[in-house]
């Protein structure tokens, strides 16, 4: 009977059962996508990874990425507990992994302490800044179960936007934040009214605390995640979207999710204007739990 090893982290922390809980298999050879699918289903953790060899040698490996339901073509805190794992195999070079995945190619930097052990890691989202269609703040604010003076629109109506997986984002106000709940029946018919949204619909609050801080709450009731304690994508989406409204070259934040749930997250963003558009980074710590096989 064939074995196939994994490990389970929590990413963005660094104490244990804080942050998004994240499975990885290790060495994911022989797994059709169907038993991928299964498996993380099984595990049912927001995201489960699957460690391949790269199509291009002069990349580090292939990872693909199962949501609960269906497969991600790049999601943050995926790639930073991935890299995570395999940097304390040895697996890195020089301090440096590059993953090939659906959205494209992700380069990661592995976080070190003073001696030398892996801390964590820091991504490069795969795409620069993309903004797709506004939706009524009426509409998000049913979703969250707020009203529609919580949505802060002086920067931006709630959007679709992306730098590798679509999201929609919305800001709210820091009083509203804490009490939104998610409302299964209008994502569906969000969803269901809007087909620029391809069938997915995640939805990322945030709020402003300060001029650099942001917290943050991520809801995808429709694939299973009732709410998401962090969400690097996302995340990194945001930084993006705040220096495209004003006319900073860089800008640095730092963003806490999963408070509400009793997993605080802590992330490390940065957003830079380049020739292609605007790039983001996200990274933070990660603490390993768990290690395990699957028979099948």
């Amino acid at each position: 009977m064939p074995t196939y090893p994994y490990e389970t982290l929590d990413v963005f922390t660094d104490k244990p059962f804080g942050g998004n809980q994240l499975a990885v298999f290790t060495d994911a050879r022989g797994l059709t996508s169907e038993q991928m699918q299964s498996l993380a289903a099984e595990m049912n953790y927001s995201e489960t990874t699957f460690v391949l060899p790269p199509d291009d040698p002069a990349d580090d490996a292939r990872v693909r990425i199962f949501t609960r339901t269906a497969e991600m073509p790049f999601a943050g805190h995926p790639n930073v507990g991935t890299a995570f794992v395999l940097a304390r195999h040895g697996r890195d070079r020089g301090g440096v992994l590059r993953f090939e995945e659906i959205a494209g190619l992700v380069r990661v930097e592995v976080v070190r302490d003073a001696s030398g052990a892996v801390t964590g890691a820091t991504i490069a989202a795969p795409q620069p800044l993309t903004r797709s269609i506004e939706l009524p703040a009426e509409a998000i604010a049913a979703c969250a179960g707020l009203s529609p003076s919580d949505i802060v629109v002086t920067n931006h109506r709630p959007v679709r936007a992306s730098v590798g997986v679509f999201f929609v984002l919305a800001e709210v106000t820091l009083e509203a934040l804490s009490r939104a709940t998610p409302d299964l029946s209008h994502f569906r018919a969000v969803r269901d009214k809007t087909p620029e949204l391809e069938g997915r619909f995640s939805l990322f609050l945030y709020a402003r605390d300060g001029v650099a801080d942001i917290r943050a709450r991520m809801f995808a009731p429709i694939s299973g995640t009732w709410e998401d304690p962090a969400t690097g994508s996302a995340s990194a989406t945001v930084a993006a979207l705040l220096l495209s409204l004003d006319h900073r070259s860089e800008a640095r934040f730092t963003l806490t999710q999963g408070v509400e749930m009793g997993r605080p997250s802590l992330l490390h963003l940065t957003a830079r204007r380049g020739e292609d558009g605007i790039r983001a980074t996200v990274g933070g710590a990660c603490v390993p739990m768990f290690r395990g096989e699957a028979l099948l």
